[in-house]
């Protein structure tokens, strides 16, 4: 007897999957095979491979059911979609060794930027990040370029949500300021913040963008004022860091085309 966690547990869903965990190494099975690989009875059994059949996941040809490709999406909604951050640590491991500053991935949350993706390096901070954390977006690099993606009027719903971050950050800048912030950002393709988060944060971040070049998250270099200048950002870090988000972009543009291949 399976083991219920939860009053919401729906048994029948987790013998769905039983029934096609059995297909593990094997092509195809009969009914019997079925029932007795995943513990169940005939007639349960044989419900699911219907249901399953029904909805695309199965074919059955002389008494004998198979998978269809369609299974793969299951895989594949997990592939392109969550572990795309997994996906992208060795980008971001390989940005940190070339620069020797730490790297982070954020997407936009209302008016503030959250972490998805983090390698750091031991070195002196002022803010503790990791994987969650949330800044205020118009403070930080990262947030920079992903308010930069977006249209004036999509700037006044984000900054019109209060910040979740409860940090208060140093620079408050007019609309006017931030704009033209925004628009040398879109224009260049970067964006640099110089302790307008919190005193001696400097960083320096570029855009990730999906197949069809929309931005859907931006990537950065952080450092330490009193250990690198915006020099050395722009000149030694900023080549490197566009490289890395280069390739992210195209690492997604290739996981997005998985499901219109196998379909």
């Amino acid at each position: 007897m399976r083991e219920r966690t939860s009053p919401d547990f729906i048994e029948a869903i987790a013998r769905g999957f039983d029934v096609v965990r059995t297909f593990d190494g094997a092509q195809s099975q009969t009914l019997a095979e079925v029932a007795q690989s995943s513990g169940l009875a005939r007639p349960t059994a044989r419900r699911i491979l219907i249901t399953l059949q029904q909805v695309g996941y199965v074919v059955v040809d002389g008494g004998r059911f198979e998978l269809t490709p369609r299974v793969l999406e299951l895989g594949v909604a997990y592939f392109s979609g969550v572990d795309f951050w997994q996906a992208a640590m060795p980008r971001l491991r390989a940005l940190v060794h070339h620069t020797n500053e730490s790297s982070s991935i954020a997407q936009l949350d209302g008016s503030d930027v959250v972490y998805v993706a983090r390698v750091a390096v031991p070195k002196l901070v002022t803010l503790s990040v990791a994987v969650g954390t949330r800044f205020p977006a118009a403070q930080t690099s990262l947030g920079k370029v992903l308010l930069s993606s977006l249209s004036h009027e999509e700037v006044d719903a984000v900054l019109a949500t209060p910040s979740r971050s409860g940090v208060e950050p140093t620079w408050h800048p007019s609309r006017d300021e931030l704009d033209a912030v925004l628009a040398q950002v879109r224009s260049q393709g970067w964006a640099i913040s110089d302790q307008q988060l919190a005193p001696a944060i400097r960083s320096v971040a570029a855009p990730i963008r999906r197949a069809d070049g929309t931005v859907f998250a931006a990537m950065n270099v952080n450092a330490h004022a009193a250990e690198t200048s915006i020099e050395r950002l722009q000149d030694e870090h900023l080549p490197h860091l566009l490289r890395a988000a280069a390739d992210l972009s195209v690492d997604h543009a290739l996981r997005s085309r998985i499901p219109a291949e196998i379909a």
